[in-house]
């Protein structure tokens, strides 16, 4: 009697540290969910598999109504996106008025949408009509959201590549190009009065595959190195990521604001390029955002900003076939298309019929092990 209850007591501690208990708590990151690919898994799939990697927040670069149908009572945070063509009409309060109406009010009752993020990346258009409608548009979209009493819930913001800073070395030297100046400063006076992000994308690899022969790999990949430290502040930086960050972070504060948060809606890495993009291995790829999702699951602050857990959005779920530019463009994903991860970075998840080999195993394995209390507890129960 007393070895069965013995035997029953091991089963149940190697069923509470088995992957399928370990893995009941959520990460704090986000993905980027693009759709640039002819052969990506329907919406119904993609919310099983994020379902499953427990990840608690996703970035569209629209506001795909099977997308945000598909995960309804999900509790996963999404932040969706306009289009860069549509912001000159997004200044007309009407317009603005009707894309909430068609792309929010429809869903948020299920779909938990906490942030609009109105254009990409619209500085490096080089479009006139586009950068100066950017900022009307932001302010249309907010004043709908109020009208329809939805301004508590959902922000607005919009995100900005690395090319906004003119000068990121050392950090606290950030600051914003001369050109731009003009439209950041009143964008980051609307930030501050709307209680709103800064979203940068920020890409230690773009920076690694320009100089590589000035700039540590291992600085890069979040890997022991000796680091640099700020002259001005005598912060230690250990990775450049964090480094960005903070020169961002200085830039704001040139322009005389201390209040606004700065997120990154885009980082990741390769695993795959061109013969020239020097770092684009499988290898550099797996160190960098698992190096990442240990900051993260630490609640890292940078070291100008301690208190503050970095907020990050990594780039992207899966390989996007169809995106242009150079290979590296269409590699920057976690996942292939058939749900097979490109590498481990110790997430675990699976597509509906669609589980590769690994995966199958450790369900196998923890299903396998979840079953074996059940059957020694009814022995046990049996004999009495």
């Amino acid at each position: 009697m007393k070895t069965s209850s013995f035997f029953v007591a091991l089963l149940l501690l190697s069923l509470t540290s088995s992957d399928l208990f370990v893995q009941t708590r959520g990460f704090n990151f986000g993905i980027n969910y693009g759709q640039l690919g002819d052969n990506l898994p329907s919406p119904s799939s993609v919310a099983a598999l994020i379902k499953s990697l427990k990840v608690s927040k996703i970035r569209l670069y629209d506001s795909n109504p099977d997308i945000l149908s598909a995960f309804a009572n999900s509790g996963v945070e999404f932040i969706i996106g306009t289009r860069n063509e549509d912001l000159p009409s997004l200044k007309d309060a009407s317009n603005a008025q009707r894309w909430i109406q068609q792309h929010v009010q429809p869903y948020i009752s299920r779909t938990k949408i906490i942030c609009i993020v109105v254009g990409n990346e619209v500085f490096d258009s080089n479009n006139p009509q586009l950068t100066t409608s950017l900022l009307p548009a932001m302010q249309s979209m907010y004043n709908a959201l109020v009208s329809q009493g939805l301004a508590q819930k959902v922000t607005v913001t919009s995100a900005h590549s690395y090319n906004v800073i003119a000068s990121s070395y050392p950090p606290s030297s950030g600051a914003f190009r001369q050109d731009l100046i003009q439209y950041i400063q009143s964008i980051l006076s609307f930030h501050a009065q709307t209680k709103s992000p800064f979203l940068i994308n920020a890409y230690p690899f773009f920076a690694y595959k320009g100089n590589p022969n000035q700039i540590s790999l291992n600085y890069v990949l979040f890997q022991p190195n000796s680091g640099s430290t700020d002259p001005v502040t005598n912060l230690h930086y250990d990775n450049m990521l964090f480094a960005q960050i903070d020169a961002v972070y200085a830039a704001i504060k040139r322009l005389g604001h201390t209040d606004i948060e700065v997120k990154i809606s885009e980082t990741g890495w390769p695993s795959k390029g061109d013969p020239g993009e020097i770092g684009a291995t499988p290898q550099n790829a797996e160190t960098y955002n698992s190096n990442l999702l240990k900051r993260i699951e630490q609640n890292q602050g940078t070291p100008a900003k301690p208190s503050v857990p970095i907020d990050v959005f990594v780039f992207a779920l899966f390989n996007e076939n169809l995106k242009p530019g150079p290979l590296s463009e269409r590699n920057f994903g976690l996942y292939y298309p058939n749900g097979n991860p490109v590498y481990n970075i110790g997430l675990k998840g699976y597509l509906p019929g669609m589980i590769g080999k690994s995966n199958s195993n450790v369900l196998s394995i923890n299903f396998v092990v979840f079953l074996l209390p059940f059957f020694m507890f009814t022995w046990e129960f049996s004999r009495y």
